[in-house]
């Protein structure tokens, strides 16, 4: 039996789990996928365990993305966004990979029908997820501001992103006007219900993704659905990366569908 896994510190509510076991259940395959939740400070000897176990692969989610960077032999984008959400045992030495970055690109390009290549997209968050999608519509063409309530933040990684320019929230009125994408990438949203972005700064052309996936329709869809906008909710990203992971892992298609499915069954359990 192969077995993958989720490393994160909380991991209890993770819906990773099912979406990925529907994905083995597809194809036949004699898999689990499994949560462990150690201490920060014993995330390296975690690694080290699971590939002395023989694990296959994990995925790695909040707090450890930034630290695990230096236990494992990085890809080049995941070196340049600075964290890893996918781990590959199947190698010499264990390799880190970063799917948020395709799966936020995946879910605009298959769910909204967005053109990247030449859009103009404003990202608001400067965090682990503005930077993976950051990165991930700057590869694919687009011209990218960065927005944030910390200014500095922002600044400083459209420093890293080519191309890119940082701004402050007040700057979001001046921007997303002009915009052909836009992504929350912060957890706005998500407690509460508000937005990030003025809906008076919304309009039709736009393709809009939160990366919030509970509640599926935030805020923000609200309001951008309402002014005639493109709208993606956040579980297509998560799906989305999980798919890549699968992939990576296993060397089959992911089932999109069945593995969609499950997600947001499990979505509408937590509501």
């Amino acid at each position: 039996m192969q077995v993958f896994g989720l490393v994160g510190n909380p991991v209890g509510h993770s819906l990773s789990p099912p979406m990925h076991e529907a994905a083995y259940e597809c194809h036949g395959m004699d898999a689990r996928y499994v949560t462990f939740e150690p201490e920060p400070a014993a995330l390296e000897t975690a690694i080290e365990g699971a590939e002395a176990l023989g694990i296959s692969g994990l995925n790695v989610t909040i707090p450890f993305k930034q630290d695990v960077l230096s236990l494992v032999e990085p890809d080049e984008l995941a070196d340049r966004i600075g964290a890893v959400n996918t781990i590959d045992f199947s190698g010499d030495q264990p390799t880190g990979h970063n799917t948020d970055a395709d799966g936020a690109r995946r879910a605009l390009e298959e769910q909204g029908d967005a053109e990247l290549d030449g859009a103009t997209a404003v990202v608001v968050g400067a965090g682990g997820a503005g930077r993976a999608v950051a990165f991930a519509l700057a590869d694919a063409g687009s011209t990218v501001h960065v927005v944030n309530r910390t200014v500095e933040r922002a600044t400083a990684l459209a420093a890293d992103v080519p191309g890119a320019s940082g701004h402050g929230l007040d700057a979001l009125m001046d921007l997303v006007p002009d915009a052909d994408v836009l992504v929350n990438a912060t957890s706005v949203g998500m407690e509460e219900d508000a937005s990030p972005v003025p809906q008076t700064a919304l309009h039709g052309n736009l393709v809009v993704l939160d990366a919030v996936y509970s509640p599926l329709e935030t805020r923000l869809l609200r309001d951008a659905a309402d002014c005639g906008a493109t709208t993606v909710d956040g579980a297509w990203m998560l799906l989305y990366q999980g798919a890549i992971a699968f992939e990576r892992w296993t060397g089959r298609d992911a089932p999109i569908t069945e593995m969609n499915e499950a997600l947001r069954t499990g979505l509408r359990g937590d509501r």
